[in-house]
Parts: structure tokens; C-alpha cells; sequence
């Protein structure tokens, strides 16, 4: 079974660790108002999604 010969440094560990990090989901304009939307979601301010209306927004 292979096991590590020395102890990994606090530097390298941390440099590893350093790539993952959290990634901003990528939004979209919606079409009908022009409010941001995350991708796959209704829109919270006109209640359209791909073009029809799905939930009564009330203003």
C-alpha cells in the first residue's frame, strides 16, 4: 500500500486547497422586463418563464 514518505507542508496543502473555490452561478437578461434571472428560474419580477407567463406576480 503506497503511503506518503514526508508530511505535506502547510504551504502545498494550502496551494491545493487555493483551486477550489466557489464558482458565481452564471445569469441571464430576462427578455420580457430585463431583470436579472438565473438560468432554469422563473423570474421573480415579471413571473415569465421562456416566454410564458407562469406565476401571477403581484405589484
Amino acid at each position: 500500500m503506497a503511503v506518503p514518505k514526508r508530511k505535506k507542508s502547510k504551504m502545498r496543502v494550502r496551494m491545493r486547497r487555493a483551486q477550489k473555490k466557489a464558482e458565481l452561478s452564471s445569469g441571464s437578461v430576462c427578455p420580457e422586463c430585463g431583470a436579472a434571472v438565473e438560468s432554469h428560474r422563473v423570474c421573480s419580477n415579471c413571473g415569465m418563464y421562456r416566454g410564458r407567463k407562469i406565476v401571477s406576480v403581484g405589484v
